[in-house]
């Protein structure tokens, strides 16, 4: 199961949490582990669906939600921000790659089994299933890629985005939700 920070320990920060992004990477790279050891087996679904992507939220608490998100081939999540929340993730199968909006433009890294990642407020990025070698439409993988996701405060809405020509960034809508994206 899932350890939380100390709350003897106070800290003094102008984040919406008093999780600390460090904090959120440890709280998923142990959510990872738990899977891996079975803690939440009754939480997952039957059999790997490699079409649609699903959550299956692990903990919660009035300060964390803690995901368990598969991805799937030719699915994005859309450009989009986290609001009022920061985040990190564990990669726990195969790799993801992530478009991370910069203020000009968009750069990309790929985070492979094990990698970590935090997102600040203001974290604006879009996250897809990484096949290398695979092209588009050619969705023959047929092993999950997982991650576990931390959210401080839980997700109450995310921003969506559509990048404008010459680096600018608009957002199209705001979707109140209690759901990762």
């Amino acid at each position: 199961m899932i350890t939380h920070a100390d709350p003897v320990r106070t800290r003094t920060t102008t984040l919406p949490t008093r999780l600390r992004p460090a904090d959120l990477r440890r709280i998923t790279d142990q959510g990872v582990a738990d899977v891996l050891d079975g803690v939440y087996d009754h939480l997952l679904p039957p059999q790997w669906d490699a079409i649609e992507r699903w959550a299956a939220r692990l903990e919660t608490t009035d300060e964390l939600d803690l995901w368990l998100i598969s991805w799937t081939p030719d699915r994005a999540t859309e450009l989009h921000d986290h609001a009022g929340s920061i985040g990190a993730l564990t990669v726990l199968s195969g790799a993801l790659r992530e478009y991370r909006w910069t203020g000009q433009d968009l750069a990309v890294r790929v985070l492979a089994a094990g990698d970590q990642a935090s997102f600040p407020l203001g974290w604006v990025h879009d996250v897809q299933r990484h096949d290398p070698g695979q092209t588009a439409g050619t969705a023959g993988a047929t092993e999950p890629t997982l991650s576990v996701h931390a959210y401080s405060p839980p997700l109450t809405a995310m921003s969506f985005y559509d990048v404008l020509e010459p680096g600018r960034l608009r957002r199209t809508r705001t979707e109140l939700t209690d759901q990762p994206e």
